[in-house]
């Protein structure tokens, strides 16, 4: 039989995971979760992948609150499809030090074993983040590119 996590199960992770409690994050997190929070870590240093248990409660714990304080954590949409969840979600965020109010919007893909998770892929609108950490609006081109400049992936 094919494991199929409950929406139970998953609400449970998102109640727990926006309280910020760390230590009761713990039981729900598989020893060998993998998180990865995409985004450029020069700017962003929370983003990247954390390996095990201890560093995802690591960065829940100490590093996130090291940085920031978590104002809202609002989920808006959840998708739950056998053993995975993909939700839709606001974080608003106050830096440490000078009060700066961060917000933008992230999607979570989670998978689940026997109700635990085991890896978490969170992609943050990281251009809305780093504008907000920086400061000020980012330097595009607002000229279309040469066609010999185009890279076709």
């Amino acid at each position: 039989m094919t494991y199929s996590v409950s929406r139970a199960v998953v609400d449970r992770f998102y109640e727990t995971y926006a309280s910020q409690d760390a230590g009761k994050l713990g039981p729900l997190l598989d020893d060998d979760i993998e998180w990865l929070i995409s985004g450029p870590v020069d700017v962003l240093s929370w983003c990247g992948t954390r390996s095990g248990k201890a560093a995802v409660i690591d960065l829940v714990g100490r590093i996130i609150p090291g940085l920031f304080t978590v104002l809202t954590f609002v989920r808006s949409s959840t998708l739950i499809d056998g053993d995975r969840a993909a939700t839709l979600n606001r974080l608003t965020l106050r830096r440490q030090g000078d009060g700066r109010v961060i917000s933008f919007r992230l999607a979570h893909f989670l998978r689940f074993r026997d109700d635990k998770v085991v890896s978490v892929l969170s992609l943050i609108d990281s251009f809305d983040a780093v504008e907000q950490m920086l400061g000020h609006a980012l330097a595009v081109h607002a000229e279309a590119p040469e066609a010999g400049d185009l890279i076709e992936v």
